[in-house]
């Protein structure tokens, strides 16, 4: 591998990592909590309330929805690395004041701040990744977010079966520094440098991320092309040719009339107005949507009770296998998704997840079978979810937008998403107690169904296309 495509690896890793780092934030309370509410055994000052510990796990979801809106502002400003660090140090702070608290108060406040990064990371890795990635490799670095919560998710439950609470605190602690070291090494954005005039800056960036001389047609083209993505466009009048009398006239009218330079458009209103960015924005967010109502975060909840019901002895092994079953899932999408393409698998992955769920509701409804299949269908739902319905719209998300537009879609996408997790978490008890389990599951079936239908309708194939060619194939298909 070149060292070109590995400081692209470098990017993507490095803007994903947060998201590892959130999937450890995440699960901790989960072998957390049950040591904070002991009378004997808690390092806390006093036991946690029942009140506290559905803080503890929902604290960092809110965090995330501030993060989300401020990372766009931040990394505009101050850069993709710069922004990076700063997004980081909360996850820092956050474990070094839980380090040294037994204030349930302080650990509820750090675990909000914490959030905030792990928001602002979700929109700088899609943001960065588009900027840098090549092509041909694109969808498996879109893709690194996803594998990477799931992988921090999977460190988290082992770390919490074998190690005590305090050596767990250092580890997280470690890993939110290499986050901080990670995206402080990396190669600023030629995207972003543009933007910034520094266009030397942004040729030296793009040489290093292609592996090529600053001077060379690779380098020129490519910059020739984002100047051409993120620079208004002027319409220029040659004046060397312009008839003299017709020039006199020209100025005349300078001099008497008060002309004003048009107004470039806003991000915002290029997204909603542009018809290649408004029909992206519009397939990106479909896909999203379906996706979290296809219920992984429910089923990730209540899995952990299905592995108690079947076997209390093995919960830990199971719960650690599901989280194998997700990162697994989710690797295998990043390995394939440049070579099988992005419709085959949101489609095919969409009609196995309603197969999984259709099974699991007709298995909880009629006792039909032992309760180990169950643990079957529940794993083979989520490997089905996440090598496609649950990581494609992610790729999509880095890939379908034009630099002017990225980062606003981004913001706005990532979060609905959050608030879309905090609504359907807050609405299945309620399903549960009026549908029964397994009408919910029946319901994520369904959806499951309708996102396969929706990706086969408005979903394109974007596997190993350009920018370019991806808003030409969205202008297209809005003429048909």
């Amino acid at each position: 591998m070149s060292k070109g495509r590995l400081r692209q690896v470098h990017a993507a890793f490095a803007g994903g990592f947060g998201s590892l780092v959130m999937g450890a934030l995440n699960v901790w309370p989960s072998y957390t909590s049950e040591l904070y509410s002991s009378n004997t055994t808690t390092p806390l000052s006093a036991p946690m309330t029942k009140g506290e510990e559905a803080m503890l796990g929902s604290l960092p979801s809110l965090g995330a929805m501030i993060g989300t809106a401020v990372a766009g502002t931040l990394i505009n400003a101050l850069g993709r690395r710069n922004g990076g660090v700063i997004l980081s140090l909360p996850f820092v702070l956050s474990w070094a004041v839980i380090s040294v608290s037994s204030s349930m108060n302080l650990i509820l406040a750090a675990r909000f701040f914490a959030g905030v990064a792990g928001g602002g990371f979700l929109v700088l890795a899609p943001i960065f990744t588009s900027e840098v990635a090549e092509d041909s490799i694109r969808g498996a670095l879109a893709s690194a977010s996803i594998y990477l919560y799931c992988m921090g998710t999977l460190m988290s439950y082992l770390v919490g079966w074998f190690l005590s609470y305090r050596t767990i605190i250092w580890l997280q602690l470690i890993l939110s520094i290499v986050c901080t070291v990670l995206i402080l090494l990396v190669v600023e954005s030629p995207v972003y440098l543009l933007r910034k005039n520094r266009e030397e800056d942004a040729k030296e960036a793009i040489a290093k991320y292609r592996s090529v001389s600053p001077n060379s047609m690779v380098v020129l083209d490519e910059l020739s092309r984002l100047k051409h993505q993120i620079m208004p466009a002027v319409e220029l009048v040659s004046v060397t040719e312009m008839d003299p009398k017709a020039e006199e006239a020209e100025k005349q009218k300078l001099n008497n009339e008060d002309i004003q330079e048009p107004k470039k458009m806003s991000p915002l209103k290029i997204l909603f107005v542009a018809a290649a960015s408004r029909r992206a924005f519009m397939v990106v967010t479909i896909a999203i949507t379906l996706q979290v109502f296809m219920g992984i975060i429910p089923v990730q909840v209540y899995a952990k009770t299905v592995f108690t019901q079947t076997d209390p002895s093995k919960s830990d092994l199971n719960t650690v296998l599901f989280a194998v079953i997700q990162f697994c899932g989710a690797m295998t999408s990043a390995l394939i998704a440049d070579k099988a393409g992005r419709r085959v698998l949101i489609i095919s992955s969409s009609i196995l997840v309603s197969l999984c769920m259709a099974g699991l509701g007709f298995l909880l409804q009629t006792k039909a079978a032992p309760a180990w299949v169950t643990v079957v269908l529940l794993m083979s739902y989520c490997f089905s979810f996440l090598v496609g319905a649950g990581t494609i719209p992610y790729v999509l998300l880095a890939e379908v937008f034009e630099a002017e537009v990225q980062g606003i879609a981004s913001m706005i996408i990532i979060e609905w998403v959050w608030f879309l997790n905090f609504f359907i978490l807050g609405i299945f008890p309620f399903m549960t107690s009026i549908f029964g389990i397994y009408g919910c599951f029946y319901f994520f079936g369904a959806v499951g169904l309708l996102n396969a239908v929706q990706s086969f309708i408005l979903v394109p194939e974007t596997k190993g296309l350009s920018n370019a060619q991806i808003q030409d194939l969205f202008r297209a298909r809005k003429k048909n």
